[in-house]
C-alpha cells in the first residue's frame, strides 16, 4: 500500500528547500512542551493527553489547533510527535485537490504518526468525507476501475494522530469538527510570555540582549510570538548595523521607529486599514470587501492576519453592517472623535 504515489502525493512529499528564514525560524521552535513558553491550560491539556497516549501505546486522539497566526500550532504539533517518540507528516488542505492525493501520504503513515494538516480549513469540501472512515475506522476507501467494472476498494490506514490547525475554525464543517476528540484554542500571548520568548530567541541567535531590549519587543509584538521574533531578526540588524551589536531598550526602540511598529504595535497597514475607515467611509461600518480595495490587500490577510489585534485592542469593531473604528482608533491616529450621532453606532 505504502508503493501508491499520486501528482498529489509527489507535490506533498518532494518539499522544495527552505529558505534561510524558514530554517532559522524552524531553528526557534521548541522541541518539547517544557520548553513552550505560554499557552499554560493548552499545555496542561495536551501534558495529560499525551502522558495517557503513552501509557497506553495508543495514538492521541485527533486534535484540532485553533487561534490567530503565529501562536505556535505548528510547533505544538511537532512537540506532540516529540513527546509521543512517533514520526511527523506535515501538509496544508489547499495541498489536497483530488481523493487520490490522500490515498498516498495516508497509506506511508508509520504506526502512530502524529498527521498536521495546516490551514485545514482549506480542505475542498468535496475532500472531507474521505478522511471520516481514516479518522474513525482506520479505513481509506478508493474506486478501483472506470465504469462497469469500478469496485470500491478500502485501504487499511495505521493508527494515526491527524492534528488540524486553523485561524478560522468557523469555517469547518460540524461533521469534520466532531471528529477531533481533543479541541483546544491558543490566545494572544502577554507582553512578559512574549518578553521570555525573545530572551530565548535571542540565544539560540547568539544575540546580546538586555532584558529591557526583550521588553520593548514584546510589547509591540501583538501577542504573536511569530511577530516578535521576526522583530527580533530585524532589530539586531539594527544593533549590527547601526549600534554595538547589543539590543538594549534604546536600540528596540530606535529600531522598531525605523520599522515603523508604533508603541502600541500597529504597523503602516494596521494604521492605514484605521484610517481608511476613520477617514473615508466615516468610521464606518464598512465591509471587508470594500475595506481590503481600499488598502490593496487580501480580505483573508486583513481578517485573518491584522483584524484579531485591532480587535483585541479595542480599536476595531465588526458588526453586521461592517467594520466600524471606535473612538479609541480615533485617538490613537490623534484624529478628531466622531460626531454624537454617529458614535450612537455603538
Amino acid at each position: 500500500m505504502g508503493g501508491i504515489r499520486t501528482p498529489g502525493a509527489e507535490r506533498l512529499q518532494e518539499a522544495a528547500p527552505l529558505p534561510a528564514d524558514d530554517e532559522l525560524d524552524r531553528s526557534l521552535r521548541p522541541k518539547r512542551l517544557d520548553d513552550f513558553v505560554g499557552q499554560p491550560v493548552v499545555k496542561e491539556q495536551l501534558q495529560v493527553f499525551i502522558e495517557a497516549a503513552r501509557a497506553r501505546g495508543e495514538p492521541l486522539d485527533h486534535v484540532l489547533l485553533a487561534g490567530p497566526p503565529g501562536l505556535g500550532k505548528t510547533s505544538l504539533a511537532q512537540i506532540v510527535a516529540n513527546e509521543l517518540g512517533v514520526d511527523f507528516k506535515q501538509t496544508a488542505g489547499p495541498a489536497f485537490q483530488r481523493k487520490a492525493d490522500i490515498a498516498s501520504p495516508l497509506t506511508g503513515l508509520e504506526p502512530r504518526s502524529v498527521f498536521f494538516v495546516d490551514e485545514i480549513h482549506r480542505l475542498p469540501r468535496a475532500l472531507e468525507e474521505t478522511f471520516y472512515p481514516a479518522m474513525e475506522d482506520g479505513k481509506l476507501p478508493i474506486t478501483v476501475g472506470q465504469g462497469a467494472g469500478a469496485r470500491l476498494v478500502n485501504l487499511d490506514i495505521p493508527p494515526f494522530t491527524m492534528i488540524g490547525a486553523t485561524t478560522r475554525s468557523g469555517l469547518l464543517t460540524t461533521p469534520l469538527r466532531d471528529r477531533f476528540g481533543v479541541t483546544l484554542r491558543l490566545e494572544l500571548y502577554d507582553p512578559p510570555e512574549l518578553a521570555e520568548i525573545v530572551m530565548r530567541s535571542a540565544g539560540i541567535l547568539e544575540v546580546e540582549i538586555e532584558p529591557g531590549g526583550a521588553t520593548a519587543i514584546a510589547s509591540r509584538s501583538r501577542g504573536t510570538p511569530r511577530v516578535a521574533n521576526r522583530l527580533l531578526k530585524r532589530i539586531r540588524d539594527f544593533a549590527e548595523v547601526r549600534g554595538t551589536g547589543v539590543i538594549d531598550a534604546q536600540v528596540a526602540d530606535d529600531a522598531l521607529g525605523m520599522l515603523q511598529v508604533d508603541k502600541a504595535g500597529l504597523d503602516r497597514l494596521d494604521r492605514e486599514i484605521l484610517k481608511v475607515i476613520c477617514e473615508k467611509f466615516d468610521g464606518g461600518p464598512v465591509g471587508l470587501s470594500t475595506l481590503a480595495v481600499a488598502v490593496s490587500e487580501e480580505a483573508d490577510t486583513i481578517e485573518d492576519v491584522y483584524e484579531p489585534y485591532l480587535l483585541q485592542q479595542g480599536l476595531l469593531k465588526r458588526t453586521q453592517r461592517g467594520r466600524v473604528a471606535t473612538p479609541a482608533a480615533y485617538e490613537h491616529l490623534g484624529l478628531e472623535p466622531r460626531s454624537a450621532e454617529a458614535t450612537s453606532l455603538f
